[in-house]
């Protein structure tokens, strides 16, 4: 298959300013999450030029650090994740600090240590009363923080804004994220609060509706009319590593489906929104989800969970082996579902989404299928036609890929599918995109809650999911494991597409 370039007249990232001061605060600063993502993303900002300054991060954990055994960790970090300078990262440490504590101490101890700190740092970098919480723990902590942060006095200004960073799962089921939000929107109102999904902060999810509303060729093609179906997958190739304790209660659904897979989902499925800001486009992504049909966990779900097997030559274990997980285990990490949407641009349009761990390679997509054309003059070799799809890849080499026939160059006609490819380090001269998190971050401090879930979104993502949820776990599997580490999951996967008689994406 021949690839072809597009290029564009830009180079680089476009210029921006940063935001006005502020002072970040890390609950979770000694988890995994802080310095693989957030650390680093911040770090990029400083980079290029979009961190506030001045700023404060204030690290906040129960591990008895100083400022600088906390700095020299996040170091490490740094090194591990980012392009590293050295004289840089001495700028940025400056902003650095940590504060020991306990997020189930009472208001008056640890969190009163913490209210010190930050009136501290404020008044010695001169900073404006306005504070960026981000909670970077296990979710069984996020109702408890955010009261002691009402409840120590953290959680309220009159002379700056307050707001609060999320990270999923926001419940593990409808009434528990109902519940989560009444004990948050007693102390936050909605405009404070950011649910943030890192798949939104991505380049290439942003561009989906670029290309898609920006170019007069691909809106009105966009329909049932033209599209045949619409394939999402998320791909791992990892195991749960030290995750067990978290995945073996959360399952492939929880962790995956309900938020990553189904924000791609209304991306692609989303109605033009009258602007691109927070209030337009949230709006309209709640409308796709209340089109979503029920889904018949029968019939067009498949689960699995992957068995020994084998990741680049080397032989790796079956989810039963991992650490920590019970020999028996009957938690699913794969699934592979089909989605309806009852409108008039969807109806009759299948939506396809597969994710799953152990699987032969890392891969984030939405490929959407056109239609055949209704009468194809040209000889068409053994009666099969070559598919024509749009792809927005997400990773790896995050880019736009288009599909079409052309004539191969010779004397006779010869159809030969074509791709064409958009990539950032050909277009505008990136080798490596920045972090969707940067972005995310970058959007919190700017108060932009476009790319951030609403409330309501997340209540319907959960009426989605529960039914099936509750189904597997009413009716168990009998054939765990059913597929091996290192394939693309149980071969029920294939035959969820081949009754509709289409295939999944070749790889």
């Amino acid at each position: 298959m021949a690839h072809r370039d597009f290029h564009s007249s830009a180079t680089g990232m476009q210029a921006c300013c940063p935001p006005e001061p502020c002072l970040l605060v890390l609950c979770g600063a000694s988890g995994d999450l802080t310095h693989r993502e957030l650390v680093p993303s911040l770090y990029e900002l400083a980079q290029q030029g979009l961190l506030p300054e001045p700023v404060a991060i204030v690290g906040f954990a129960r591990n008895g650090w100083s400022d600088d055994e906390f700095r020299n960790r996040m170091r490490e970090a740094v090194q591990q994740e980012c392009r590293f300078d050295a004289k840089a990262w001495d700028r940025f440490a400056r902003s650095v600090f940590y504060v020991p504590g306990d997020f189930t101490s009472p208001a008056d101890a640890d969190y009163a240590s913490l209210r010190q700190r930050i009136a501290e740092l404020q008044q010695s970098l001169e900073l404006p009363d306005h504070v960026l919480v981000h909670l970077a723990t296990p979710p069984s902590f996020f109702g408890t923080i955010v009261e002691r942060l009402h409840e120590s006095g953290i959680a309220h200004s009159d002379k700056g804004w307050r707001r609060i960073v999320i990270e999923k799962p926001f419940g593990v089921d409808e009434d528990s994220a109902r519940e989560l939000d009444r004990t948050i929107l007693g102390v936050f109102d909605e405009s404070q609060i950011y649910r943030i999904d890192h798949f939104l902060g991505k380049e290439t999810v942003q561009n989906m509706l670029v290309v898609r509303f920006a170019n007069p060729s691909f809106e009105p093609i966009w329909n049932r009319n033209y599209i045949d179906h619409v394939q999402i997958t998320v791909a791992e190739d990892i195991g749960i590593g030290t995750r067990a304790a978290f995945y073996e209660k959360t399952g492939v659904v929880r962790d995956m489906v309900q938020n990553h897979l189904l924000q791609l989902l209304c991306m692609v499925a989303i109605e033009p929104p009258t602007q691109f800001n927070g209030t337009a486009l949230r709006n309209e992504t709640v409308k796709v989800l209340q089109a979503v049909a029920a889904v018949d966990p029968d019939r067009d779900c498949v689960r699995g969970q992957y068995g020994p097997g084998s990741m680049d030559g080397e032989a790796v274990a079956g989810y039963r082996q991992e650490e920590n997980v019970a020999d028996e285990s009957l938690t699913p990490t794969f699934a592979a579902v089909k989605l309806t949407i009852d409108n008039w641009r969807w109806a009759g349009v299948p939506f396809y989404l597969r994710t799953g761990k152990r699987l032969a390679q890392k891969l984030t997509e939405v490929a959407v299928h056109f239609r055949p054309t209704p009468h194809l003059m040209f000889p068409v070799e053994g009666g099969v036609r070559a598919p024509s799809r749009m792809v927005f890849r997400l990773q790896p080499e995050e880019g736009i890929l288009q599909t079409f026939i052309a004539k191969q160059p010779g004397p006779h006609l010869t159809m030969q599918p074509v791709t064409m490819s958009f990539r950032y380090a050909t277009a505008f001269g990136l080798d490596e995109l920045p972090r969707a998190y940067a972005w995310l971050l970058l959007d919190v401090m700017e108060g932009d809650q476009t790319l951030f879930a609403r409330r309501d979104w997340i209540a319907r993502a959960w009426e989605i999911v529960d039914p099936l949820v509750r189904h597997w776990d009413e009716e168990p599997p009998s054939g765990f494991p059913n597929y091996a580490a290192g394939s693309w999951g149980p071969g029920a996967a294939d035959e969820l597409l081949g009754r509709d008689g289409r295939s999944w994406q070749a790889i």
